[in-house]
């Protein structure tokens, strides 16, 4: 790396191409800002995803390569750090969005004042957010019309206030929706189709979405699905004022004597060390891997890390978990039709109640099997090889649904992100250590959101249900939030009101690292929502 290359200076820089990333292009180069994209991974086309079921089951060839980007996890009181592939989310233009499922829900008016209303948990760091559901709500709007969002306003009884109604109507219903509605019915509880990054019907030019088993993490051949790919990269290219740069791995931020950022130093895909300037740089990396960057880049001026003199940027994170009730039906389910694209939800349980025994609650839906995979073969005691497990597959596969549940995870100050002192990466730099203690609301919570999970099941009429409890935050999904957490007092949090870092005013996040607290529901829509709204907030800044 002995040669270095200084392109012009940049009006802003993005440093990733996700969700987050892909939305503030859109927003700033339709409004007239040219924008350099720095993403660490590829720039892949449709035509690269295909239906190998070896290559992308076997090797979720979409996800980090762990020899090559490996990521360790300590687990206080269970020895030393080790490498789990913890919370892995593509690393490539587009994002998580390019293997997702698209469930696309709002958050609720109380999930930005949790504090208030349940008071303090002790062991956790549990805040309000500094903005609220009706400043966020116009950007939900936006969001969900500029993806074509699949959805029915209205139907489920415990959504906030909406603007308006979805783009599209729902999905078409599957087979393991209906089972999900039916339970839900007989028990008197709220159900409505879960709404999806997917089309219906042809929208604002595109095509209604292929429905493909080959859904969850796998991406799309049909190019149809919603994503940061296919909708808002798509877009900014279109204004011709976006320059995105895929393999570019940024190293570090630099600073002037000002401590504003002066530059992002990344490595190119030939191995050139590139010095890029800009005015505004804004961080869309994912909450842990813009926690890595921000503690990678190191100065006089921020010994600790960028913006992190309160000493929390890393500190509160959180992941969500996935855990599930799986039933088993006489009639063919065939839950693996639609990869999870053809949803059903609950809000039943979403919102807290002291009654309980536990602080807040969590999104219920009914899952599928989406990968395509024998959702039987992770349960106690089915057998996983050899004849058996033939037969179990022919029992089973097309007789199973699982009934999932989204945790919401408690924000705890000792549970971090942090360079790890002894393991590099491919590039030599230290890698993200995550410290992960699992709070004992986590645990309760989620065996009550488990234990409904199953009596939607018993409702519908299956045979058999099994409970899998989660124990632990394993990292089983691609939720990241919480790292530098956004509001108003600089000495408990890292960002202002705005996203924007209290301590390097040209420095903004727009990932989950924000988000103060998880919540019980999947949060891209409302990551992208805003990324939105913060990159309206530049622009006003801008024009002012």
């Amino acid at each position: 790396m002995s040669r270095k290359s200084r392109p012009p200076r940049a009006e802003v820089c993005i440093i990733g191409a996700g969700a987050s990333g892909g939305a503030a292009a859109k927003v700033l180069t339709e409004r007239g800002i040219s924008v350099v994209a720095l993403e660490r991974g590829p720039w892949r086309t449709r035509e690269t995803f295909g239906g190998d079921e070896l290559a992308n089951i076997n090797r979720y060839n979409l996800w980090p390569d762990p020899l090559i980007d490996p990521r360790t996890v300590v687990r206080p009181g269970y020895g030393e750090p080790r490498d789990e592939g913890f919370c892995p989310v593509p690393q490539m233009v587009g994002g998580g969005t390019v293997h997702w499922q698209g469930w696309l829900p709002r958050f609720t008016e109380n999930d930005f004042r949790l504090r208030s209303i349940a008071g303090e948990l002790p062991g956790t760091t549990l805040a309000d957010w500094p903005i609220t559901y009706a400043e966020l709500e116009p950007y939900y709007d936006k969001v969900e019309w500029a993806f074509g969002v699949s959805g029915q306003a209205g139907a489920n009884a415990f959504e906030s206030f909406r603007s308006r109604g979805y783009p599209c109507p729902p999905m078409p219903q599957s087979r393991y929706a209906e089972k999900f509605h039916l339970g839900c019915e007989q028990l008197g509880w709220s159900s409505f189709p879960t709404p999806q990054a997917a089309l219906s019907q042809p929208f604002n030019g595109r095509p209604a979405t292929v429905i493909s088993a080959f859904a969850q993490q796998h991406g799309d051949p049909s190019g149809t699905r919603s994503s940061a790919l296919n909708v808002f990269i798509r877009d900014a290219v279109a204004t011709g004022r976006y320059d995105l740069r895929a393999d570019s791995y940024v190293r570090e931020l630099t600073v002037d004597s000002q401590g504003r950022i002066k530059s992002a130093v990344y490595e190119d895909s030939k191995g050139v060390l590139v010095e890029q300037e800009a005015d505004v740089f804004i961080l869309a990396c994912g909450a842990v891997e813009t926690a890595r960057l921000m503690l990678l880049s190191t100065s006089s001026r921020f010994p600790n890390g960028l913006a992190n003199g309160s000493d929390l940027v890393g500190r509160n994170v959180t992941f969500h978990e996935y855990s599930a009730s799986v039933g088993t039906f006489e009639d063919p389910i065939n839950a693996w039709a639609g990869g999870g694209y053809v949803s059903a939800s609950s809000f039943q349980f979403y919102e807290h109640d002291d009654s309980r025994g536990f602080v807040s609650g969590g999104h219920i839906a009914a899952a599928g099997v989406g990968i395509p995979l024998p959702i039987n073969w992770g349960l106690p005691g089915r057998p996983t090889w050899g004849a058996e497990a033939k037969q179990n597959d022919r029992d089973y596969f097309s007789h199973s649904m699982a009934v999932a549940m989204v945790l919401h995870d408690m924000p705890q100050h000792d549970n971090r992100v942090d360079l790890d002192p002894h393991v590099t990466d491919a590039w030599g730099l230290p890698v993200a250590r995550i410290t992960l203690q699992t709070h004992q609301n986590d645990i309760d919570q989620g065996r009550f959101l488990v234990d409904r999970c199953g009596e939607i099941l018993d409702a519908a009429g299956a045979k058999q249900v099994d409970r899998v409890y989660a124990e632990k935050v394993t990292g089983n999904c691609s939720h990241q939030h919480g790292t530098a957490r956004m509001g108003d007092d600089p000495e408990l949090s890292v960002l202002d009101r705005n996203c924007r870092a209290h301590e390097v005013d040209n420095l903004f996040v727009v990932d989950g690292s924000p988000f103060p607290t998880a919540t019980g529901a999947n949060p891209t829509l409302t990551i992208m929502a805003n990324a939105w709204r913060v990159s309206d907030h530049i622009l006003a800044n801008r024009a002012s």
